[in-house]
């Protein structure tokens, strides 16, 4: 079985269905500080959801997801 990894466009989709008002290049690290600016709702939980899984992330958008909290 192969899992898809995450990775930016797949990571920016995501937050565009909770809402978010992105740029169609802006990298994930644009992405994370764009959506806490925004106050989308939903964001945190998907953060944790995709932190639970970090083999499944691409190394750039597991760095911004480990950025959202600080």
């Amino acid at each position: 079985m192969f899992a898809d990894l995450v990775d930016e466009v797949d990571f920016r989709e995501r937050l565009q269905q909770l809402g978010a008002d992105l740029p169609a290049d802006a990298d994930p690290a644009t992405c994370i500080r764009l959506v806490k600016a925004q106050g989308v709702v939903g964001v945190e939980a998907l953060v944790d959801v995709l932190l639970s899984e970090p083999g499944l992330l691409q190394p750039e958008v597991k760095q911004a997801l480990e950025a959202f909290y600080t």
